[in-house]
C-alpha cells in the first residue's frame, strides 16, 4: 500500500450492483483508492463519460465528485486486482436456462471465471468479496479455485450481499438498514471481515454493520428478496379477489399494514413485481430446497412465482376483455417498460410481458417511457420471451416506441399505465380522451391514477384491485 492511500480496492463488474457501490464507497473513503474493472470497453467508456450507462438518480453527482480522483473505471482488469487489497465479484448470476437445474438454479460461471482470474495474476494475498447475489455455499467454490494458486498465496473470501434497490440505489448505499458481512470465523477470517467493516464504518454506524458466518450472509440475500417478492404475490392475490367482490385494495393495504406486526411497505398491488432479483433470487431458493430434499419448502416458495405469471396473465386477459374481445387492429398505449420507476431497466418487466400478450392479439402497440430505448426494450423480450423477428411477423411494424404520452395516446382505443412514473400521474388526460378512440379504456396497473376523475372525463376505467362501479350497485 502507499502513502496515497489506507485500501485500494478493486471491484468486477461495471454493472447496476458494481457502479454505484463502488462510486458511494469512493465518495466516503478518499483514502480509499476504487476501482472499477469490466471486460466491456463501450460499459467502461460510458461511466467515464457523463452519460453513465444506467440511470439512477443522484447517481451522477456521485460519480463526478471523485471520478480521477479516487474512483477510476477500467478495462485493465488483471492490472487492477494487481494493486488491489480487496476484490470484489460484482458479476452478473443469471438463471441457468439449460443444463441441469435449468429455469431456476443461479449460473456461477462469472463468479468462477472472476476468481480463476484473481488466482493467476495476484502477486500478493488478498480478501476476496462476494458482492453478487449467490447460493448458498458459492463461496466454498471460489474458495476452493483461489486456493489451487501455484504460488502459495492466501485469500479470505467473504460474502457482502447488496440491499440495494434500483431508483433509490444511492440512498440505499448512503443511508443503509444494514451492511451484511459474512465471513470464516476463525483469525484470519474475523481479521478480513473487520477490514471491510472499517470501509463501510466510514459513513455507517457500527450497529448496523451486521457480521455472520459465510453461509447466514449468502442465504439472507435470498431470503430477503423472497420475502419481499412473497408480500408482493400475497397481495397481488387479494387485488384478484377484490375486483370479484367490491373491495378496494387500497383500503385493505392500509387496514393491514397499520398492524405493526405487519407494516405498510410491498403492500402496494399491481401488475406484477419485476426486476433482476424478485423471480431469479426465488426460482434460485426453490432450486436449493429441492437439492436438499425440501420439496414441501420448495412448493411454497414457487406459488410466489407462479402468482406473479397469473397476476401479469389477468391483466392482460382483462384488457381484452373488456374491450369486447378484441384487440386485433387496435392502438394500445403502453405508459413504461421499465420494470419501475426512476430506472431503465427492463429485466423481467411485467410491461414487456403485456407487450408479448397484446402482440399475440395483434393489437399495435406504442410505447412511451421517459428512460427505456427501443433496443433494450428488443433485447429484453427476445432474451427473456424468445419474443423475435423470426418468430413475431410484423413485430417491428407492431410496436412503436413514442417521444411522448401524448403522441403515443393519440388515436389509442386504450392506454395502460404499466410503470409508476411520476410524470403519468399529470397528464392532461382531458386532453388525451379527446385524442382516443371511443369508448376510450384506461387499465391502470400500477394504481396511479385518480380513476373517479377519469371515469367523470369519461374514460372506461379498470384498475388492479379496484371495484367496478358498473358491476356493483352497493360500493
Amino acid at each position: 500500500m502507499s502513502d496515497e492511500y489506507d485500501l485500494k480496492i478493486c471491484c468486477m463488474g461495471a454493472g447496476y450492483v458494481g457502479g454505484p457501490t463502488m462510486a458511494v464507497i469512493a465518495a466516503n473513503c478518499p483514502k480509499v483508492r476504487v476501482c472499477v474493472v469490466d471486460l466491456s470497453q463501450k460499459q467502461i467508456d460510458a461511466w467515464n463519460s457523463s452519460k453513465l450507462p444506467i440511470y439512477e438518480p443522484g447517481l451522477p453527482e456521485v460519480v463526478a465528485k471523485c471520478i480521477n480522483k479516487n474512483l477510476f473505471f477500467s478495462t485493465d482488469i488483471e492490472g487492477e486486482i494487481d494493486k488491489a487489497d480487496v476484490v470484489f465479484i460484482s458479476v452478473n448470476t443469471p438463471t441457468k436456462t439449460q443444463g441441469i437445474g435449468a429455469g431456476r438454479a443461479a449460473n456461477i460461471k462469472n463468479c468462477e471465471l472472476c476468481a480463476r482470474t484473481i488466482a493467476q495474476v495476484s502477486k500478493s494475498d488478498k480478501i476476496v468479496v462476494e458482492k453478487s447475489t449467490v447460493p448458498v455455499r458459492t463461496a466454498d467454490a471460489v474458495r476452493r479455485v483461489l486456493k489451487c494458486n501455484d504460488k502459495g498465496l492466501k485469500f479470505q473470501v467473504l460474502s457482502n450481499p447488496e440491499f440495494l434497490a434500483e431508483g433509490t440505489a444511492v440512498t440505499d448505499l448512503q443511508n443503509p438498514d444494514r451492511v451484511l458481512i459474512g465471513g470464516q470465523q476463525t483469525p484470519e477470517g474475523l481479521k478480513a471481515v473487520e477490514t471491510v467493516a472499517s470501509v463501510y464504518a466510514n459513513w455507517i454506524p457500527r450497529e448496523r454493520i451486521l457480521t455472520t458466518n459465510l453461509w447466514s450472509s449468502e442465504l439472507s440475500k435470498l431470503v430477503a428478496n423472497a420475502f419481499l417478492a412473497q408480500r408482493v404475490s400475497s397481495i397481488n392475490s387479494i387485488s384478484a379477489l377484490c375486483e370479484s367482490t367490491g373491495a378496494d385494495v387500497s383500503e385493505i393495504s392500509r387496514a393491514v399494514g397499520m398492524d405493526d406486526r405487519i407494516g405498510k411497505r410491498f403492500l402496494q398491488s399491481s401488475v406484477g413485481f419485476g426486476g433482476s432479483c424478485f423471480q431469479k433470487d426465488i426460482l434460485n431458493l426453490v432450486y436449493l430446497c429441492d437439492t436438499y430434499g425440501l420439496h414441501e419448502c420448495s412448493e411454497y416458495w414457487n406459488q410466489v412465482v407462479k402468482l406473479n405469471d397469473y397476476q401479469k396473465k389477468r391483466f392482460s386477459r382483462k384488457m381484452v376483455s373488456k374491450m369486447f374481445n378484441t384487440v386485433t387492429g387496435k392502438k394500445i398505449a403502453i405508459l413504461g417498460f421499465a420494470f419501475k420507476k426512476d430506472t431503465g431497466d427492463v429485466r423481467e418487466t411485467p410491461s414487456m410481458f403485456v407487450v408479448r400478450d397484446l402482440l399475440q392479439e395483434q393489437a399495435n402497440i406504442h410505447i412511451y417511457d421517459p428512460e427505456v430505448e427501443r433496443e433494450e426494450m428488443f433485447k429484453e423480450m427476445e432474451y427473456t420471451c424468445n419474443v423475435t423477428l423470426a418468430n413475431t411477423p410484423r413485430l417491428e411494424e407492431s410496436i412503436t416506441t413514442s417521444p411522448d404520452a401524448y403522441s403515443a395516446c393519440d388515436g389509442a382505443h386504450a392506454l395502460a399505465t404499466l410503470t409508476e412514473w411520476d410524470e403519468f400521474k399529470t397528464l392532461d388526460f382531458e386532453k388525451i380522451y379527446k385524442s382516443m378512440a371511443k369508448p376510450a379504456f384506461v387499465f391502470d396497473g400500477r394504481n396511479i391514477l385518480d380513476h373517479d376523475k377519469l371515469r367523470e372525463i369519461g374514460f372506461e376505467v379498470y384498475a388492479i384491485g379496484k371495484p367496478d362501479p358498473s358491476s356493483f350497485d352497493d360500493l
